[in-house]
Protein backbone atom coordinates (compact mmCIF):
# COMPACT_ATOMS: atom_id res chain seq x y z
CA UNK A 1 0.00 0.00 0.00
CA UNK A 2 0.89 3.57 -0.20
CA UNK A 3 2.22 5.44 2.48
CA UNK A 4 0.29 8.71 4.18
CA UNK A 5 1.09 11.94 1.66
CA UNK A 6 3.32 13.87 4.12
CA UNK A 7 2.28 17.53 4.74
CA UNK A 8 4.96 19.99 3.63
CA UNK A 9 6.68 22.74 5.92
CA UNK A 10 8.14 24.70 3.32
CA UNK A 11 7.03 28.29 3.32
CA UNK A 12 5.62 29.87 0.12
CA UNK A 13 7.62 32.92 0.16
CA UNK A 14 5.80 36.66 -0.77
CA UNK A 15 7.96 38.35 -2.53
CA UNK A 16 8.66 37.09 -6.06
CA UNK A 17 11.72 34.47 -6.47
CA UNK A 18 14.92 35.40 -7.56
CA UNK A 19 16.31 33.46 -10.42
CA UNK A 20 19.45 32.50 -10.61
CA UNK A 21 19.33 31.88 -14.33
CA UNK A 22 21.52 35.12 -16.26
CA UNK A 23 18.87 34.95 -18.76
CA UNK A 24 16.38 35.83 -16.47
CA UNK A 25 18.15 39.17 -15.09
CA UNK A 26 15.20 41.22 -16.36
CA UNK A 27 11.92 39.39 -15.62
CA UNK A 28 13.73 39.44 -11.97
CA UNK A 29 13.88 43.43 -11.65
CA UNK A 30 10.72 43.67 -13.22
CA UNK A 31 8.91 41.32 -11.02
CA UNK A 32 10.81 43.05 -8.14
CA UNK A 33 9.33 46.76 -9.28
CA UNK A 34 6.27 45.43 -9.48
CA UNK A 35 5.93 44.00 -6.02
CA UNK A 36 7.30 46.97 -3.96
CA UNK A 37 5.22 49.53 -5.86
CA UNK A 38 2.11 47.74 -5.40
CA UNK A 39 3.08 47.42 -2.03
CA UNK A 40 3.70 50.89 -1.44
CA UNK A 41 0.74 52.08 -2.80
CA UNK A 42 -1.69 49.57 -1.17
CA UNK A 43 -1.67 47.24 -3.95
CA UNK A 44 -3.29 49.67 -6.21
CA UNK A 45 -2.52 49.78 -10.14
CA UNK A 46 0.12 52.13 -11.48
CA UNK A 47 -0.85 53.86 -15.09
CA UNK A 48 1.82 52.67 -17.47
CA UNK A 49 3.77 54.95 -20.21
CA UNK A 50 1.88 54.71 -23.42
CA UNK A 51 2.73 51.97 -25.93
CA UNK A 52 4.94 52.48 -29.29
CA UNK A 53 1.82 51.53 -31.50
CA UNK A 54 -0.20 54.63 -29.06
CA UNK A 55 2.00 56.84 -30.19
CA UNK A 56 2.05 56.06 -33.78
CA UNK A 57 -1.77 56.34 -34.28
CA UNK A 58 -1.50 59.78 -32.76
CA UNK A 59 1.60 60.77 -35.34
CA UNK A 60 -1.15 59.33 -38.25
CA UNK A 61 -3.97 61.25 -36.79
CA UNK A 62 -1.79 64.58 -37.13
CA UNK A 63 -0.62 63.63 -40.51
CA UNK A 64 -4.39 63.07 -41.71
CA UNK A 65 -5.65 66.43 -39.77
CA UNK A 66 -2.77 68.68 -41.54
CA UNK A 67 -3.13 66.95 -44.78
CA UNK A 68 -6.62 67.88 -44.74
CA UNK A 69 -5.80 71.75 -44.15
CA UNK A 70 -3.26 71.92 -47.02
CA UNK A 71 -5.24 72.98 -50.60
CA UNK A 72 -5.10 69.78 -52.77
CA UNK A 73 -3.30 70.42 -56.19
CA UNK A 74 -5.51 68.88 -59.44
CA UNK A 75 -2.89 65.89 -61.13
CA UNK A 76 -1.68 67.22 -64.14
CA UNK A 77 -3.22 65.83 -67.10
CA UNK A 78 -1.03 64.32 -70.33
CA UNK A 79 -0.53 66.91 -72.84
CA UNK A 80 -1.42 64.84 -76.08
CA UNK A 81 1.27 64.76 -78.63
CA UNK A 82 1.78 67.15 -81.92
CA UNK A 83 0.60 65.05 -84.48
CA UNK A 84 2.77 65.06 -87.61
CA UNK A 85 1.41 67.13 -90.62
CA UNK A 86 0.52 64.97 -93.46
CA UNK A 87 2.89 65.67 -96.46
CA UNK A 88 1.91 67.75 -99.33
CA UNK A 89 0.47 65.74 -101.81
CA UNK A 90 2.01 65.40 -105.11
CA UNK A 91 0.68 65.44 -109.07
CA UNK A 92 2.07 64.77 -111.81
CA UNK A 93 1.15 66.82 -114.52
CA UNK A 94 -0.63 65.16 -117.87
CA UNK A 95 -1.20 61.81 -116.19
CA UNK A 96 -4.61 62.01 -115.45
CA UNK A 97 -6.10 59.21 -117.26
CA UNK A 98 -3.17 56.94 -116.88
CA UNK A 99 -0.52 55.15 -114.52
CA UNK A 100 2.65 56.28 -114.91
CA UNK A 101 5.70 54.57 -113.34
CA UNK A 102 9.23 55.21 -113.11
CA UNK A 103 11.46 52.23 -112.92
CA UNK A 104 14.98 51.11 -114.15
CA UNK A 105 16.11 47.92 -116.43
CA UNK A 106 19.41 47.47 -115.14
CA UNK A 107 19.97 44.99 -112.59
CA UNK A 108 22.74 46.48 -110.74
CA UNK A 109 20.83 46.45 -107.55
CA UNK A 110 19.05 43.18 -107.22
CA UNK A 111 15.92 44.01 -104.84
CA UNK A 112 15.69 47.28 -106.67
CA UNK A 113 15.68 45.32 -110.24
CA UNK A 114 13.21 42.76 -108.34
CA UNK A 115 10.66 45.71 -107.11
CA UNK A 116 10.70 47.47 -110.21
CA UNK A 117 9.65 43.86 -112.61
CA UNK A 118 6.68 43.17 -108.91
CA UNK A 119 5.51 46.60 -109.43
CA UNK A 120 4.82 46.10 -113.24
CA UNK A 121 3.35 42.78 -112.68
CA UNK A 122 0.70 44.04 -110.42
CA UNK A 123 -0.17 47.13 -112.27
CA UNK A 124 -0.25 45.62 -115.84
CA UNK A 125 -2.74 42.98 -114.02
CA UNK A 126 -5.81 45.54 -113.94
CA UNK A 127 -5.90 46.09 -118.02
CA UNK A 128 -4.89 49.60 -117.36
CA UNK A 129 -3.16 52.10 -119.65
CA UNK A 130 0.62 52.21 -118.21
CA UNK A 131 3.20 54.76 -119.27
CA UNK A 132 6.26 53.04 -117.80
CA UNK A 133 9.31 55.18 -117.65
CA UNK A 134 12.31 53.56 -117.70
CA UNK A 135 15.04 55.77 -116.00
CA UNK A 136 18.11 53.71 -117.34
CA UNK A 137 16.93 54.39 -120.89
CA UNK A 138 16.63 57.95 -120.52
CA UNK A 139 18.21 59.94 -118.24
CA UNK A 140 15.20 62.46 -118.43
CA UNK A 141 13.00 60.05 -116.54
CA UNK A 142 15.06 60.72 -113.92
CA UNK A 143 15.67 64.66 -114.12
CA UNK A 144 11.47 64.79 -114.69
CA UNK A 145 11.18 62.35 -111.57
CA UNK A 146 14.14 64.28 -109.33
CA UNK A 147 12.05 67.64 -110.47
CA UNK A 148 8.32 65.98 -109.53
CA UNK A 149 9.62 64.37 -105.68
CA UNK A 150 11.71 67.42 -104.77
CA UNK A 151 14.83 64.98 -103.82
CA UNK A 152 18.35 63.98 -105.11
CA UNK A 153 18.76 61.32 -107.14
CA UNK A 154 20.59 59.63 -103.72
CA UNK A 155 17.85 59.01 -102.18
CA UNK A 156 14.90 58.61 -104.93
CA UNK A 157 14.18 54.36 -104.36
CA UNK A 158 12.78 52.64 -107.41
CA UNK A 159 9.90 52.22 -108.51
CA UNK A 160 7.68 55.34 -108.07
CA UNK A 161 4.31 54.98 -109.03
CA UNK A 162 1.43 57.78 -110.12
CA UNK A 163 -2.12 57.05 -110.45
CA UNK A 164 -4.42 58.88 -112.05
CA UNK A 165 -1.35 61.98 -112.02
CA UNK A 166 -1.64 61.42 -108.16
CA UNK A 167 1.30 60.29 -106.57
CA UNK A 168 0.76 56.17 -104.46
CA UNK A 169 4.38 55.28 -103.27
CA UNK A 170 7.21 52.60 -104.17
CA UNK A 171 6.85 49.26 -103.82
CA UNK A 172 6.12 49.06 -100.34
CA UNK A 173 2.83 50.84 -100.82
CA UNK A 174 1.40 48.98 -104.03
CA UNK A 175 2.15 45.66 -102.57
CA UNK A 176 0.03 46.54 -99.50
CA UNK A 177 -2.55 48.63 -101.26
CA UNK A 178 -3.03 45.59 -104.08
CA UNK A 179 -2.99 42.86 -100.88
CA UNK A 180 -5.88 45.34 -99.03
CA UNK A 181 -7.96 45.49 -102.45
CA UNK A 182 -7.42 49.15 -102.81
CA UNK A 183 -5.43 49.00 -105.51
CA UNK A 184 -8.08 48.01 -107.58
CA UNK A 185 -10.15 50.72 -106.74
CA UNK A 186 -7.75 53.24 -107.63
CA UNK A 187 -7.31 52.41 -110.91
CA UNK A 188 -11.06 51.79 -112.15
CA UNK A 189 -12.23 54.35 -114.67
CA UNK A 190 -8.77 54.61 -116.22
CA UNK A 191 -8.11 54.27 -120.23
CA UNK A 192 -7.78 50.33 -120.82
CA UNK A 193 -4.63 49.11 -122.05
CA UNK A 194 -4.64 48.48 -125.84
CA UNK A 195 -4.44 44.80 -126.75
CA UNK A 196 -1.01 43.60 -128.67
CA UNK A 197 2.49 44.23 -128.96
CA UNK A 198 3.70 47.58 -131.05
CA UNK A 199 4.80 46.19 -134.10
CA UNK A 200 7.98 49.10 -133.98
CA UNK A 201 9.52 48.76 -131.08
CA UNK A 202 8.58 44.86 -130.16
CA UNK A 203 7.04 46.47 -126.25
CA UNK A 204 10.45 47.49 -125.06
CA UNK A 205 8.87 51.31 -126.39
CA UNK A 206 12.43 52.98 -127.17
CA UNK A 207 13.96 52.29 -130.83
CA UNK A 208 16.85 53.41 -131.78
CA UNK A 209 17.73 57.16 -132.88
CA UNK A 210 17.35 58.00 -135.72
CA UNK A 211 19.70 61.05 -136.74
CA UNK A 212 22.65 59.60 -134.48
CA UNK A 213 21.38 55.70 -135.33
CA UNK A 214 22.42 55.13 -131.39
CA UNK A 215 25.75 56.46 -131.59
CA UNK A 216 24.72 59.36 -129.38
CA UNK A 217 26.60 61.82 -131.36
CA UNK A 218 26.54 63.73 -134.57
CA UNK A 219 29.91 64.27 -136.82
CA UNK A 220 30.03 67.23 -139.30
CA UNK A 221 33.19 68.28 -141.42
CA UNK A 222 33.30 72.00 -139.63
CA UNK A 223 32.70 71.12 -135.87
CA UNK A 224 33.77 67.73 -135.97
CA UNK A 225 31.95 65.13 -133.14
CA UNK A 226 28.77 66.77 -131.07
CA UNK A 227 26.02 65.57 -128.94
CA UNK A 228 22.70 64.52 -130.59
CA UNK A 229 20.37 66.77 -129.39
CA UNK A 230 17.62 64.72 -130.46
CA UNK A 231 18.63 61.69 -127.87
CA UNK A 232 20.22 63.84 -125.57
CA UNK A 233 23.54 61.52 -125.88
CA UNK A 234 21.16 58.49 -125.06
CA UNK A 235 21.10 57.32 -128.70
CA UNK A 236 17.80 55.87 -128.27
CA UNK A 237 14.36 58.04 -128.57
CA UNK A 238 10.90 56.78 -126.91
CA UNK A 239 8.53 55.07 -129.85
CA UNK A 240 6.33 57.25 -131.38
CA UNK A 241 3.79 54.58 -131.94
CA UNK A 242 3.01 53.27 -128.58
CA UNK A 243 4.87 55.96 -126.15
CA UNK A 244 2.22 59.01 -124.62
CA UNK A 245 3.63 62.37 -125.13
CA UNK A 246 7.29 63.30 -125.26
CA UNK A 247 8.49 64.63 -122.43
Amino acid sequence: MWLPRAKSTARIRSHPACFSCSSFKDIQNLLSEDFNNSSSNGGSQIKSRPSIFHRVRIAKSILRAWSAQLPHSEPALPQPEPEPEPEPEIYLPGSENRVVVYFTSLRVVRSTFQDCNAVRSILRGFRVSVDERDVSMDARFMDELQRIMGRDKGKLRLPRVFVGGKYIGGADEIWQLHEAGELKKLVEGLHPAEVGVCEVCGGYRFILCDECSGSRKLFSEKGGFRTCAACNENGLIRCPSCSCDPL
